[in-house]
């Protein structure tokens, strides 16, 4: 069954999943622009059901609605497309998941969230900090969101885990932007001790995922996390999620689908975790 769909119709107080097909940004291989359609395929197989973990039958949920793919003119124009989409469905009292596409999508996504809820948190999982200023003559590269979110002032409090590629130059930068970062070789146990106070909005790479259980990314990175602990992490989180995104998958990549159905999980996943959290606080 597919989320419910119908891009051109207003909604309101509805919990919306959006996909931005971006992959010009990528620094290694393109790929990421196919993920969102074939994460809406394998949430949709047949192979699995749409229950969540945690009980929540998302067949069920009136709430849900697939808002479609951003269009943009041209590259030049594609951040304000996203953050002009974003704006829209936020306007509304929606919440939003988002399905890169590269990482880069997540600063113009970011710059719309905040509008909405100031006094934002991100918890970011990646195996790569995303904190470059300039890569390769491109501010914003897939390896640069976060420096161009926290330099704006988009977040108040940015948590990182799953990272295991840091450089002088990033260490640099988490410093300067007083990151919280967990990194891979120090293992995960503070993650249990994470508190937010204020809204959170979550970015998965899922490259946060050791190659094994996500082979379908651009930038293999062993030595990764494993998808019950993004799992746990995700339903156990101490705060509020009022969104996020699921980014750099690479279809391309990917083996029989195993990283499209491990994405398809987490969106699920998401949702449900989303959907409680405002119940929670309506």
């Amino acid at each position: 069954m597919m989320i419910p769909y119908s891009p051109t119709d207003p909604v309101e107080n509805a919990l919306c999943v959006l996909g931005i097909p971006l992959d010009h940004n990528s620094s290694f291989k393109r790929g990421a622009a196919q993920a969102p359609d074939r994460i809406r395929q394998c949430y949709a197989s047949d192979s699995s059901n749409l229950w969540t973990e945690t009980g929540i039958d998302l067949g069920q949920l009136d709430c849900l609605h697939d808002a479609g793919n951003v269009e943009w003119a041209s590259r030049e124009t594609a951040f304000s497309a996203v953050t002009s989409k974003a704006k829209t469905l936020l306007a509304q009292n929606n919440r939003l998941i988002s399905l890169g596409g590269d990482h880069s999508v997540t600063y113009p996504i970011v710059r719309a969230v905040a509008k909405v809820h100031p006094n934002l948190n991100i918890l970011h999982l990646d195996a790569h900090p995303d904190l470059y200023d300039n890569l390769d003559n491109n501010p914003h590269s897939h390896a640069s969101p976060f420096a161009r979110i926290m330099e704006q002032g988009y977040a108040r409090r940015l948590v990182q885990a799953g990272i295991r590629t840091m450089n002088s130059h990033q260490r640099k930068q988490a410093e300067r932007f007083k990151v919280e970062v967990h990194e891979m070789k120090d293992g995960l146990e503070g993650l249990s001790a994470l508190r937010f106070d204020g809204p959170v909005y979550l970015s998965i790479d899922l490259d946060c995922l050791d190659p094994a259980f996500a082979p379908g990314v651009s930038h293999h990175e062993p030595g990764g996390m494993t998808t019950r602990q993004v799992l746990d992490l995700l339903h156990t989180l101490d705060g509020k999620i009022i969104g996020g995104d699921i980014v750099e998958y690479n279809p391309d990549r990917d083996f029989i689908s195993v990283t499209g159905m491990v994405a398809a999980k987490f969106l699920k996943e998401m949702i449900g975790r989303v959907y409680a959290d405002r119940q929670a606080n309506s």
